[in-house]
């Protein structure tokens, strides 16, 4: 079974032509809400995507913007554990879709800067703890720390972007990241193989958008190229790898098979609106991954990576 701390967040979501830049509106088109949250995203990846028994600890407002939101997890078969804030908001997140399919996102926590170390129930059956960093550092720190007294893996995704503490880095098992969360972390703006080295986490996997992903075991490169796809959003599809990776792990698979499941789920996710709403089934992941990924895609893949050929 997998544990996910972390966020949740009612999505606030407009479609425009493009991400407004500094000073300019946009006259937007259509306008949705979508229950998000990197923590939440990645909970419903895991039991969704993935198919793992999941729960999740999560912090939410006394008001209406929870509901959809515990909905949402409890339609996707994960157990909510809550922490109700009846005088802070649920959090929020007010999301622009471009026409190309990129986002901009600007988050107003809320509740979720509620989560405290003392919330984190014990860890008894679970196999792997999966976090994000949007909630506070210090309860991600020590909700990292109990897992690993507990012999429980701990699976970090290491977004929004920001410098780790050594306390936290020192109990990560697999760090997830994509290319510019790797350089915060590896405080390096090198190569992704050189950033690489200046990690001494034992599993790195690096999601590299349309390019695939790649990962570091023990000192062994895994590569793995993207599934093409017409991408529509691509909000949550780091979520959705987060998710499939970590179930994979959970059941006993090995890092390759759970980099391709993850990287199908992210790919499927990017073929839909919204965040938890994108997310593919199991079925439709296996599908994509019988599929396979194209031809010689991974020469090019290690080449961007800076590997040795």
């Amino acid at each position: 079974m997998i544990f996910v701390a972390g966020s949740a967040n009612l999505d606030f979501v407009v479609r425009a032509s493009h991400i407004p830049a500094p000073g300019e509106t946009v006259l937007g088109r259509a306008f949705q809400t979508f229950p998000g949250g990197k923590g939440a995203n990645q909970a419903i990846a895991c039991a969704r995507a993935g198919g793992a028994p999941t729960h999740m600890l999560l912090a939410l407002g006394d008001d209406a913007f929870a509901q959809p939101l515990e909905a949402s997890l409890a339609d996707a078969g994960v157990v909510s554990h809550v922490v109700r804030t009846p005088d802070t908001p649920t959090g929020t997140a007010f999301i622009c879709v471009s026409d190309d399919a990129e986002n901009a996102i600007t988050v107003a926590p809320g509740a979720n800067l509620a989560l405290q170390a003392k919330h984190l129930p014990p860890l008894a059956g679970f196999s792997h703890l999966l976090l994000q960093l949007e909630t506070p550092l210090d309860s991600v720190t020590a909700y990292a720390q109990a897992a690993q007294a507990q012999g429980v893996q701990v699976v970090l995704n290491a977004a929004p972007a920001q410098l780790l503490p050594p306390a936290l880095l020192a109990t990560v098992d697999v760090l997830v990241v994509n290319e510019g969360e790797l350089a915060s972390v590896a405080q390096h703006q090198g190569s992704v193989a050189e950033c690489l080295e200046r990690l001494a986490v034992p599993c790195v996997v690096v999601t590299l958008g349309h390019r695939g992903c790649c990962a570091r075991l023990n000192g062994q490169i895994l590569l793995q190229a993207a599934f093409p796809v017409t991408p529509v959003d691509t909000t949550a599809a780091g979520d959705s790898f987060c998710g499939a990776l970590t179930a994979a792990l959970a059941q006993g698979h090995s890092l390759a098979l759970a980099m391709q499941y993850g990287s199908a789920a992210g790919a499927l996710a990017c073929t839909r609106p919204g965040a938890q709403s994108s997310i593919p089934t199991h079925a439709e992941v296996q599908a994509l991954v019988q599929n396979g990924t194209p031809a010689g895609a991974d020469a090019e893949l290690r080449a961007f990576c800076g590997f040795p050929a």
